[in-house]
């Protein structure tokens, strides 16, 4: 990772920090937009950056997810992506919305940070590839960039949980931090 690429993940980040205090579409209540003093997290790190290779489900499954206020919504198993950290291999599956249109990939996990370091729901990571991805192809997964869903700041939002094939047996200390 270069000096360049991490100021660029930290002003992303002081961006997100504005938006969360200033926005009308922020998930802060507007009582507690005036106290945010940002969020919090981890030191952006190398080693979660990672390349990915990619396997295509080319008839994908459907999955249910529950979602924090007890409902469930129907995602498709696009990919699965094979990635190695902390010198294991794991696997991490993407997801599209069923009936949805694009290209995006919906990445939620957990990992041995969730619920003590990390938002007791888990986190996401977003993709937009440039491309349509082939089996083999390989990708970068940046941890760095995983959030926090916004159910975590509003009981007014409703976040899919995720799903136990995306619960990693490592600790995966980047990205944002428990609100």
């Amino acid at each position: 990772m270069t000096d360049d690429y991490a100021e660029r993940l930290r002003a992303n980040r002081a961006e997100k920090d504005r938006a969360f205090a200033e926005d009308r579409a922020s998930p802060l209540p507007p009582e507690e937009r005036d106290d945010f003093d940002g969020l919090d997290y981890f030191e952006p790190d190398p080693t979660y950056r990672v390349e990915a290779t990619v396997t295509v489900h080319e008839d994908p499954d459907s999955v249910e997810m529950e979602t924090s206020d007890g409902r469930t919504v129907r995602y498709l198993r696009a990919v699965t992506f094979t990635v190695d950290l902390d010198g294991e291999t794991h696997t991490l599956c993407g997801y599209r919305q069923e009936g949805g249109t694009g290209d995006e990939l919906f990445v939620p996990f957990r990992d041995k940070t969730t619920g003590q370091q990390t938002y007791r729901g888990g986190r996401y990571m977003e993709l937009s590839p440039d491309r349509e991805l082939a089996d083999g192809d390989r990708i970068t997964l940046d941890f760095n960039l995983a959030y926090t869903p916004f159910c975590a700041f509003s009981d007014a939002f409703s976040c899919p949980l995720p799903p136990e094939e995306n619960w990693l047996e490592t600790t995966v200390p980047a990205g944002e931090r428990a609100p």
